[in-house]
């Protein structure tokens, strides 16, 4: 392979998609978020990147266009894992995770079935815009950990009371408490609501890859 730039910012993106997890791992909350949501946004621009740089100095190639997808479902899968495990197997996001990575999962093995057919399944301009809806939910769902976890810190040495009272207004807010918990509530429920518009695209975009293979399920196609 051509060690251009746009191969090196995919090798960088499939990289940083276990960096994700890893930084649960060696960080408390919410630095743990933060840098795992900066890492993933990071990411995720070099998707556009390094298509566009690809396509602009006439650099693309065969390693790129292998490689570009997987990264991209490395991102969201791990991602997702994270997601899911912090927010303690909620059926609002465990649903669409599911069948997020049901879909990813059956169109591998699609192409794998298909080999030297699996261009047929193109990427097309839905299956973009599933990407991208991914990759927005599951950020926004990051930022819901860090006011979460911010709300947490603020409250440290409080009694339920003085948090009650400051919640109510009727106890000043020095501490941002409030705005901490709008914010973890707006994220929370704004990244559920692009979560469910991802899966509801990702299995159209699933199921029009189905529709395109079935010619090759034909037997006498098959020998």
């Amino acid at each position: 392979m051509a060690w251009t730039i746009p191969n090196i910012l995919t090798v960088l993106r499939l990289l940083a998609a276990p960096g994700v997890a890893i930084m649960f791992l060696y960080f408390v909350r919410p630095w743990a978020d933060w840098f795992a949501m900066l890492l993933f946004i990071s990411a995720a621009v070099t998707d556009w990147f390094d298509g566009y740089l690809a396509r602009l100095w006439k650099q693309e190639s065969r390693f790129g266009a292998m490689l570009d997808p997987i990264a991209d479902k490395a991102m969201v899968v791990i991602a997702l894992l994270v997601i899911t495990g912090f927010s303690g197997m909620d059926p609002w996001i465990l649903l669409p995770a599911t069948m997020i990575l049901f879909r990813e999962v059956f169109v591998s093995g699609l192409r794998e079935f298909l080999g030297a057919h699996a261009s047929t399944l193109k990427v097309t301009k839905l299956a973009k815009w599933k990407t991208m809806a991914q990759m927005v939910a599951i950020a926004v769902l990051f930022a819901k950990g860090i006011f979460e976890h911010n709300m947490i810190a603020r409250t440290v040495g409080m009694d339920r009371e003085t948090v009650d009272g400051i919640m109510s207004g009727a106890i000043p807010d020095v501490v941002g408490l409030q705005w901490n918990v709008a914010a973890a509530w707006y994220s929370w429920w704004g990244g559920v609501v692009l979560l469910w518009i991802a899966a509801v695209l990702t299995l159209l975009t699933g199921w029009d890859y189905f529709r395109k293979s079935l010619p090759f399920f034909r037997e006498d196609t098959a020998k």
